[in-house]
This record gives C-alpha cells, structure tokens and sequence, in this order.
C-alpha cells in the first residue's frame, strides 16, 4: 500500500510538476527560437533521460546478478570412481557439473529495490534543488509565503514515496542516514544558493531557463520511468497481487490517493 502511494506521488511529481516547468522554460519567448522552437528538446531530454535510466537500472542489476554468482561459485569437487571393483581413482568434477547456485528471489528483489531507491533520489534530489534556487532567489514577498508553505507539503508527500522505497531497500543504518540527509538538505541548500546569487539570478534569463529546463526534464524522465516501471509494473503485475483482490483494490485507491494528493498541490507549488 505505501509503495503504491509512493508511486502515486513520484508519478504526479514527473507529470504534473516537474514536466509542465520544463515545457515552460524550453518554449519561452526569452529564448532564441532558431534554435530552441525548431525541436521539442523537452520530450527528446525527458525520453532520453527514461532510457538513460532503463540503462543503468540494467547494467547495475545485471552487475550485482554476477557479483552474487561469482562470488558464490562452487569448487570443482574431486569424485572417487572405483574401477574393477577393487581399484579407485581421483577425477576431477567439471566446473559444468557442479551445482550450481542460484540468486534466491529475495536478494535479487532487494538488489532492485536498493537500486531504484537510489535511482530514485537522484531525479528528486535533480528537482528539489532547482525549486530551491527558485525560491531563494524569488524577490516577491507576497509569493513567498504561500510558496513556502506549499513547497513544504511537496516536500513532505515525495518524502513519504522515497522514505517507502528507501524502507523496503533495507539499506544499513549508514546509508539510510546519508540518503535522509542527502532529501533533507538539497532544498535548503538550494535556497540558500538562491539567495546568494538573488542580486544575479534572473528567473526569465535565457542561462536559467536553458539550465532549468534541461534540468527538469530529465528529471521528469527519471521519475515517470521509476513509477510506472520499476514502482508500479513490478508490483502490480506480481502473482500474490494478481490473486488477492482486496490487496489489488487497496493497492489501486492507494495510487489514485497519491497521485491526488501530489496533483492538487500543483496549484500553489
């Protein structure tokens, strides 16, 4: 149920936040059109993004799949093979005969979950500090307030969808810790970063709107590909869901919840 929460959120995160600011910032006017109006550069960088992601998702559960098997490689065993009945010889057992050592299917789930929780927090942590230069740098008092308070419920709902992918990656306390701090920090980081460059920076300045954009896309990729790849098909799609219809309607209204609860606050942040 928190997982399907979580992936509610972070899917109305990439889909109602995140990609509508990037489209804004790559089609302003306050760009050179010759250039950025020809080409949709904020699909072409939200789908690259996904595929980048898909790629590493991949490699890295394919690496930590050899990892496990190399490391759990079984020893060719001597066999004892009597000959005439009375005589025994030494053969050597064939690497390809051995038994072979399988991934037990709870350390290839937890291997997924650790890499999508980091996966994750790199596309949130991409969106938390652009949002906070946003706001360090606002010179509107009258915005800021209301802004703020919204942010902080933004913050909040994307804490509890990574805080549920985080808890069922079982991270050592260490990790957990340096993931915590690493969400709890960047937006303050980054509107302490806007303050400092709030004399400079310019919401509406060709450099922002590029950087912004590019950066928000990607960041839309990334969550949209994690929530409905890795979040919601390899959950829904699984045996003991697909058997259960209490669990499978649960698991439904809790998505709608998160990705309501995620959406409405678009109105204000």
């Amino acid at each position: 149920m928190v997982k399907a929460f979580a992936a509610g959120v972070i899917l109305a995160t990439g889909f109602v936040h995140i990609l509508p600011d990037a489209f804004d910032n790559l089609t302003s006017p306050c760009l050179n059109q010759d250039l950025w109006g020809i080409f949709p550069f904020t699909g072409f960088v939200a789908m690259m993004s996904s595929i980048g992601t898909f790629m590493v998702d991949s490699f890295a559960t394919g690496y930590y799949q050899r990892l496990h098997l190399n490391h759990n490689k079984p020893q060719p065993q001597p066999l004892q093979v009597r000959i005439n009945g009375d005589e025994e010889r030494v053969v050597p057992q064939r690497a390809d005969q051995a038994h072979a050592s399988a991934i037990p299917a709870e350390e290839t789930d937890l291997v997924r979950n650790r890499i999508i929780s980091q996966v994750l927090e790199l596309g949130v942590l991409i969106h938390s500090i652009i949002i906070g230069i946003s706001l360090g740098a606002s010179q509107n008092p009258e915005t800021i307030k209301p802004l703020l308070a919204a942010l902080s419920f933004h913050q909040f709902f994307e804490g509890m969808g990574l805080g549920g992918c985080i808890s069922q990656a079982k991270f050592k306390s260490l990790s957990t810790t340096i993931m915590v701090l690493f969400f709890s920090l960047t937006t303050p980081v980054g509107i302490a970063t806007g303050i400092a460059i709030s004399s400079v920076y310019k919401e509406d300045s060709p450099t922002a709107l590029t950087v912004g954009g590019v950066f928000n896309s990607a960041a839309a990729g990334i969550l949209i590909y994690m929530a409905l790849v890795d979040i919601l098909a390899a959950d829904f799609t699984n045996p003991r869901m697909q058997g259960n219809g209490r669990l499978q309607l649960g698991a439904n209204t809790s998505l709608l919840l998160g990705a309501a609860c995620m959406s409405v606050l678009a109105k204000w942040a």
